[in-house]
């Protein structure tokens, strides 16, 4: 028997977990930490390292306390973070500023950039990456950090995704050069790639902006998968947490990577895990190039594995944006819709209002319904848009099949698919096949996974998960509605590329990104903005 902590941190907080090997979850605790915004520019998303820290530090107190016992029983704690969250630091590891949140998307001009010289010098790393760079990911963020803070540009040592900070602190680490980065963290928002000799060429970085010069050289060092250990926890943070000092923290990863191991995943499943946005998750034994899918990485989700990595840009934030003009909540606005038929409402909602992540890689889209009657209800547009997300989900697995990825299972993990029953059947419907839904939570189980196989508890994960995961809830297709969507989908896709894809010579592909232009230039009083470049090698 052994007993770990499994650390999932969100975007406004951190959950921390205790799970026994053989008992499963004892108890799990959350502290929230603010989100830095500002008014005059909506872009802007960034986060304190100090306060994830303090958040941190009370939350495992807190959950070991429910748990019922010392803290010097936890044997190993892991942890799992968003990203890109990019924090640029200077000797000794001491943070320069805070946090470029996954969320913040001031670097659209850097991404622009970066996308535009990677196809002209044909730079084979980002065809790993969907083909666009984007203003989430960390070279951007770094770049524009860089541009915007002239007077802290000689202090830099080197820049850091949240996971590898995190775990570097518990650590007592200070020299940047020794810290073990997390090969799903720069696979997947870096370019790196261990086929491509790392990181892009200096001479690609300088060539983006000169004051990447020397940047390559500070984000050298060990690059490393998750069953490796990232270091042991020093006795300051152990103080701090309530736990044990010297026990090991192995490499961290993305929140949606482990959560996808949490909710089972195995060879040949994908996994949705849905919450505000949408990540989908698959392993592979084959590294394949996928057309439009944010990341293809070896051993980003399971160390035997490639790690494929796709997702919607909104869901969660979907929803919450229509009860929110209703005046309501969602889960007032959501009483009543296992009344809907599959298409009874006439609307086709396209779920782009944070812009395509997959596979249009395009930012330059915004959500757009048609069908609209003088009588329709924000009702009907939640349950439109949930049947969107669905075509959405749809139109990505399509994708990744036509290169060759095998899917026998789709499991629908995260924090919305066990909250609401009817999202669930109707991507059964949509999708056509059995939808499975862990039974129980799984944010921070598969950090639980993670810390077993540091502790040497289990000695693989699939043997990790046999003991610690919840079985699941199966959703069947319903004929009857699946033979509607099947009707509709073909229109969605249709809509999907005829006003998704702007260089593709479509009727309508200039028309949202026009829209988006405009407001903005009218916003900054006639000035244009840089957008993100969209892909138009894509085809449909």
């Amino acid at each position: 028997m052994a007993i770990v902590a499994g650390v999932d941190f969100g975007t406004l907080s951190v959950r921390v977990s205790v799970v026994d090997s053989e008992k499963g979850m004892l108890a799990s605790a959350v502290s929230e930490f603010p989100l830095h915004r500002r008014r005059e520019d909506p872009e802007y998303a960034t986060q304190s390292h100090d306060d994830h820290m303090r958040a941190l530090a009370a939350a495992t107190r807190e959950a070991v306390r429910h748990a019922g016992i010392a803290g010097d029983k936890i044997e190993a704690i892991a942890l799992d973070t968003t990203g890109s969250s990019v924090i640029p630091v200077g000797a000794g590891m001491v943070p320069l500023g805070e946090y470029y949140l996954w969320c913040d998307h001031r670097a659209k001009a850097e991404a622009a950039e970066i996308t535009e010289l990677a196809h002209r010098e044909n730079l084979e790393a980002i065809e790993w990456c969907g083909g666009v760079y984007s203003t989430e990911w960390g070279f951007s963020k770094l770049l524009h950090w860089l541009r915007h803070n002239p007077g802290k540009r000689d202090q830099l040592a080197s820049a850091f995704e949240h996971c590898d900070m995190v775990a570097a602190t518990l650590c007592g680490v200070t020299d940047p050069s020794k810290v073990i980065r997390s090969v799903c963290a720069m696979g997947h928002k870096w370019m790196w790639h261990p086929d491509l000799g790392g990181l892009p060429p200096e001479k690609f970085l300088t060539q983006v902006d000169p004051l990447l010069a020397g940047v390559r050289a500070k984000l050298e060092g060990t690059y490393a998968t998750s069953d490796k250990v990232a270091g042991h926890l020093s006795p300051f943070w152990a103080e701090k947490l309530g736990l044990r000092a010297g026990i090991p923290i192995p490499v961290g990863a993305f929140d949606a990577h482990w959560d996808a191991i949490g909710a089972g995943l195995q060879e040949n499943d994908i996994v949705n895990v849905v919450g505000t946005s949408t990540c989908i998750i698959g392993i592979s034994r084959q590294t394949q190039l996928i057309s439009g899918v944010c990341g293809v990485v070896k051993g980003s989700v399971h160390p035997a594995y490639t790690g494929i990595e796709a997702g919607l840009s909104a869901t969660g934030d979907i929803f919450d944006a229509i009860a929110r003009r209703a005046n309501t909540s969602v889960s007032e606005l959501s009483q009543g819709l296992e009344n809907y038929q599959a298409g009874s409402t006439g609307l086709l909602r396209l779920s782009w209002d944070n812009g395509d992540r997959t596979v249009l890689v395009n930012a330059s889209l915004r959500g757009m319904t048609l069908g609209w009657n003088l009588q329709h209800t924000a009702q009907d547009e939640l349950f439109a848009a949930i049947e969107g997300t669905a075509f959405h989900t749809r139109v990505i697995l399509e994708r990744m099949a036509e290169h060759g990825t095998v899917i026998e299972r789709v499991i629908n993990a995260g924090g919305i698919p066990q909250t609401n029953t009817v999202l669930n059947q109707v991507y059964a419907n949509v999708l056509g096949r059995p939808v499975l839904v862990p039974s129980k939570k799984v944010t921070s189980l598969g950090s639980a996974i993670f810390a077993f196989l540091a502790a040497g508890t289990f000695p693989s994960i699939e043997e990790a998960q046999k003991h610690i995961c919840p079985p699941h809830i199966v959703y069947q297709a319903q004929p009857e509605a699946q033979r509607v969507y099947d009707k509709l989908y073909p229109l969605y896709k249709r809509l999907y590329f005829d006003f998704g894809r702007p260089e593709a010579g479509t009727m309508f592909g200039d028309v949202l990104p026009t829209l988006i232009r405009v407001a903005s230039e009218q916003a900054n009083g006639g000035k244009e903005e840089p957008s993100e470049l969209s892909s138009s090698s894509l085809e449909a």
